[in-house]
């Protein structure tokens, strides 16, 4: 991963490949962001004309490359654009820092340093540039000819930028310091996770996943229970094993806990982890199945959480539950038709296999509720309706509380994690009454998200404050990479599990 260094050094005498400035969009013309000002000086302030006459213009997003000026050690500087001009005396917004950061070290894959001269107003913009930094370095190699995982050159590929030094950004003052260990943190996390949801389903099963995580708690200090087949069978486990019957992988339940001895909060994480969904014998139609190896996204999104809480020391107890299967077609697995005997003690009618998330999250939910946690949070891949709904960039919230479910929205929307309130309508749980058990696992076909969502509210424990994530948009990137997301995996989540992990520590120390 790419090293960072916070540095107060000039930008014209620093040995690097690149200085990498931001430009933001002027009333009439781009403009130059504060943090570049030796940069411009050096190009006798006409640096935001140069940058026009080459087509800039400040939009987010854009990068306009030009050779360094005379005199400078680096040979080149990276003009990336910030948006629009904040107010006077305002900062430029955290998650145009992060995008930016994101566009210019994913562009300068193969080289060996750049020095960031982007506007640092406080920790907060120190943060995010450090993360859009190692968030846009990412670069999954360990499948191409001579790639091994660790950022050397794959194939034809570039290497991910080496090192990164923030200008601006002071080394020795303890909010810098702290907002970079931060950030470094929950990036190699939540890079993690990208690397899980991008390892294909020959190497990531269920077992192997459980494995992972059994190596990562003993690294970081997390207590890690695993529940393999006999003892899902024995607890009586039927969504979870009515799910991996029909594979050869079998089932695991994993439950990480992370534990603070100064916590007066206790948060559950519970992720969806289908290793891959074929759809059991409601198999997916030809063009569904080939990226479903990323229906674990939720699972890997709540152990990265995990971890990261574990390596920041939060105040917070945090217990994570990755509800991991293979759903697979066989003459063992569950039909349409079949009804389960859940954990909770509901039986549920199977009327359709490839509605299997819910109910590996419903018993994995009901564990979560037996201990009375302040609050759990689900996250999954669950429908497809709700990318209907929202788009492949936005993830569904919905929630048993109203002000958990806004708590949450903001949060999301503070780390950069695009996210929309969903409700969950009372009239649509009808559609679900069976007449064999006492829940089907389908109900209205218009709103399937939020039946979705009805569902596992059955299975939350009375009195507890629950949310529901529903990441089948934003989870995978089909498309091209943008801002410092990229193609495939793209870890969505895991900021707002920690920043609320974050919030609770310090609302419980307040």
């Amino acid at each position: 991963m790419t090293a960072l260094t916070l540095s107060t050094a000039a930008a014209p005498g620093l040995r690097a490949d690149a200085i990498v400035v931001g430009v933001a969009k002027g009333a009439k013309s781009p403009v130059v962001a504060p943090g570049a000002e030796a940069v411009d000086q050096a190009y006798d302030g006409k640096l935001a004309g140069i940058l026009e006459t080459l087509g800039a213009t400040g939009t987010e997003g854009e990068l306009t490359k030009v050779p360094a000026p005379a005199g400078f050690k680096a040979p080149l500087v990276v003009a990336v654009g910030l948006g629009e001009k904040p107010a006077k005396n305002a900062a430029h917004d955290t998650e145009a820092l992060r995008k930016a950061a994101g566009v210019a070290a994913r562009t300068l894959g193969g080289a060996k340093k750049a020095a960031f001269a982007l506007p640092v107003a406080d920790a907060a913009a120190v943060s995010a540039i450090a993360e859009g930094v190692l968030l846009g370095a990412y670069s999954f190699d360990r499948y191409k000819e001579n790639g091994n995982g660790k950022g050397a050159k794959a194939g034809n590929g570039k290497a991910p930028l080496a090192e990164a030094a923030l200008l601006g950004a002071k080394p020795r003052d303890k909010e810098h310091k702290a907002a970079l260990t931060r950030a470094t943190a929950v990036s190699e996390e939540l890079n993690r996770a990208r690397d899980l949801i991008n390892t294909p389903p020959n190497d990531l099963n269920p077992e192997s996943f459980a494995a992972i995580a059994q190596a990562a708690g003993k690294e970081h200090g997390i207590k890690v229970q695993v529940l393999d087949e006999k003892a899902l069978a024995k607890g009586g486990y039927g969504g979870i094993l009515g799910v991996g019957v029909g594979s050869a992988a079998g089932p695991r339940l994993v439950k990480l806990s992370y534990s603070h001895a100064k916590a007066k909060k206790h948060l559950a994480f519970v992720g969806k982890g289908i290793t891959y969904d074929s759809g059991g014998i409601s198999l997916k139609p030809a063009g569904h199945n080939e990226t479903m190896k990323c229906d674990m996204s939720g699972a890997a999104a709540v152990f990265a959480a995990v971890v990261a809480a574990a390596r920041l020391g939060l105040e917070v107890n945090v217990t994570g539950w990755l509800a991991l299967a293979e759903n697979m077609p066989s003459g063992s697995a569950t039909r349409p038709g079949d009804v389960l005997h859940m954990y909770s003690g509901k039986t549920v009618e199977v009327l359709n296999t490839d509605a299997e998330g819910r109910l590996v999250l419903a018993d994995a939910l009901w564990a979560a509720s037996q201990e009375k946690p302040d609050a759990i949070v689900d996250v999954a891949t669950l429908t497809g309706a709700m990318v209907l709904a929202l788009g492949s960039r936005t993830f569904g919230i919905m929630a048993n509380d109203d002000a958990f479910r806004g708590t949450i929205h903001t949060l999301a929307e503070e780390v950069g994690e695009p996210a929309w309130p969903m409700p969950l309508p009372d009239h649509l749980r009808k559609g679900m009454d069976s007449p064999t058990a006492d829940i089907a696992n389908m109900g209205e076909r218009m709103g399937g998200g939020l039946v979705a969502g009805l569902f596992l509210k059955e299975f939350i424990g009375d009195g507890i404050t629950w949310a529901h994530l529903d990441i089948a948009g934003p989870a995978f990137n089909e498309g091209g990479p943008f801002g410092y997301t990229p193609k495939g995996g793209t870890g969505t989540a895991v900021r707002t599990l920690v920043r609320l992990a974050e919030q609770t520590a310090d609302g419980a120390q307040g």
